[in-house]
């Protein structure tokens, strides 16, 4: 029997446990996760979120900041909405019990990070996300209409094509390998995507192992829109170490009055942007490869030494112990970075509810393009999204579910066919690590049409033995993230060789300046059935 609830929520992180929490309030909600409940993009969040919170800021200036970070194609309609409903979320977060760091007057202690005209970022320590996801999961536990199901991975997308229906497909839940290797289908209403982004496309990345862009491939496969994948933000910092993996250096550091510098000491940025070290990631992303790729150099370093120990050890407690454990003091020594894919910008294109061109298909968080972002994100704006969105799509959907019902027939089971037991395991481990190679190497920070065309040509390949593998074998989470990543690497370079010009995150020496007239725009793929 298939597994039945009013709301289907794919991911635990910030956006898909605010929209959970609201929506227990009208329904039974299913929470599944990939890894264990608290597995996520969130809990690796260190800087903070973003909001008007002082009486020196304004929501002007932070939608101002917003639109110039995204170089001229943010939505305006998204942005407004997120930073004047922002404020009014960090509340709600605050009174489930989250804990954010405040001065001695009891206001919060609010920092700057890259891109911000003010002070506006609420941040615990260094580990605001792991407090955010906290907070959140302990109300969540007190909420008995909801469910968790870990270790549970989602393959696809369940359609009703019915063609009497006469109103299209729509997302009736999806099939899962559940934690005993059972593949089951979840059925409901609604379908919220909340399943983050797809940072293991790339080689070098700041995301946790689970962010292999699941929610963008399952609904591109099922039909639904997808825009501006080609905006891939790098962070600029992270620690290069031979063994820290995918060690984020906050851009909160340099909020702070971080500097960076070449092996020789010498400062770099000033040379790039009238801000330095504080422009917007994409600028501080393409300076430091730019300086790597003149110097030779391995890596440049974020030099905190000027500000103290005491100071670092308060304000940086999680950072200052990591590096600490690799052997580097940053109260005495600067701290090697190199830049990393982080954020991905584009994603299933939603309205301002969450809605997709999907009926019955929800998506929030960074797996969602709402058009706040444009070509490139500001800091610390992706944990307020995920309130927001999060927020306003349990809202909508809670009157979708008191109006709909679910079909009487019951959509088929999982069929194996004659799928067998895999004997071919190191293809699934070869096309992995191929992928995120020719990714890093051709589809990275700066692009050009020949990287792209050969990333095309070996991605072609790859999908044809993927294929083949995925009908010939029996399913697995590894081969699920496989087929996933190589989904979502694929429309990162179909958006990137549409894209004439250079804007934000996308960078191709080709055509090094921004097209006003004719890429003013997104770049929407959608796949026909």
């Amino acid at each position: 029997m298939p597994h039945r609830f009013d709301f289907l929520v794919l991911g635990g992180g910030v956006a898909g446990l605010s929209f959970a929490l609201q929506a227990a309030e009208h329904g039974t909600v299913a929470v599944l996760t990939k890894r264990e409940r608290h597995e996520g993009s969130t809990a690796y969040a260190q800087g903070g979120i973003a909001s008007v919170l002082s009486p020196t800021d304004s929501f002007e200036q932070h939608i101002q900041d917003t639109l110039e970070a995204g170089a001229g194609i943010n939505h305006l309609d998204a942005v407004e909405v997120t930073v004047r409903e922002g404020p009014e979320r960090i509340r709600e977060l605050v009174a489930l019990g989250a804990d954010f760091n405040r001065r001695a007057t009891g206001e919060f202690d609010l920092t700057r990070e890259g891109g911000h005209s003010q002070r506006r970022i609420l941040h615990a320590g260094d580990i605001t996300g792991r407090e955010v996801q906290r907070a959140l999961l302990a109300a969540c536990d007190e909420q008995p209409n909801i469910t968790f199901f870990p270790n549970t991975s989602a393959i696809d997308l369940i359609l009703d094509r019915r063609p009497n229906r006469g109103t299209g497909s729509r997302c009736l839940g999806f099939y899962a390998l559940t934690a005993e290797g059972r593949i089951e289908r979840f059925l409901s209403k609604v379908t919220v995507l909340a399943t983050g982004g797809a940072g293991k496309v790339y080689l070098y990345t700041s995301n946790p192992d689970v962010a292999t862009g699941d929610g963008v491939a399952m609904a591109y496969r099922a039909g639904a829109a997808v825009a501006n994948m080609e905006f891939y933000q790098f962070h600029p910092t992270c620690l290069y170490h031979p063994e820290a993996k995918s060690f984020l250096i906050s851009e909160a550091l340099r909020g702070e009055g971080g500097k960076l510098r070449l092996s020789n000491g010498q400062q770099f940025m000033d040379q790039y942007h009238r801000m330095g070290e504080l422009a917007p990631r994409d600028v501080v992303a393409r300076a430091i490869d730019a300086e790597l790729k003149r110097t030779g150099d391995d890596c440049v370093f974020l030099d905190m030494t000027h500000l103290g120990r005491a100071f670092l050890t308060e304000r940086f407690p999680n950072i200052y112990a990591t590096c600490k454990a690799f052997n580097i003091d940053m109260a005495v020594q600067p701290i090697p970075v190199v830049p990393a894919a982080h954020y991905m910008c584009g994603g299933v294109m939603t309205d301002l509810d969450g809605r997709t061109t999907l009926p019955g298909l929800y998506a929030i968080g960074e797996v969602a393009h709402t058009g706040l972002h444009g070509a490139n994100r500001l800091a610390s704006n992706s944990l307020l999204e995920g309130l927001v969105f999060g927020h306003r799509a349990a809202r909508v959907c809670a009157d979708e579910v008191r109006a709909l019902a679910l079909p009487r027939e019951e959509p088929p089971e999982w069929d194996e066919g004659s799928a067998v037991d895999s004997d071919e395991s190191v293809v699934v481990t070869h096309n992995w690590d191929e992928i995120r190679r020719l990714m890093w190497n051709y589809v990275g920070i700066v692009r050009t049409d020949k990287r792209l065309m050969r990333a095309r040509r070996r991605l072609e390949l790859l999908r044809e033995e993927i294929r083949d593998y995925y009908w010939r074998f029996k399913v697995t989470s590894d081969v699920i993230e496989l087929r996933n990543i190589c989904e979502v690497a694929t429309l990162i370079v179909d958006c990137a060789s549409r894209r004439k010009e250079s804007r934000g995150l996308h960078f191709t020496l080709d055509y090094p300046n921004a097209d006003e007239h004719h890429w003013k725009r997104d770049t929407t793929v959608r796949r026909e059935l």
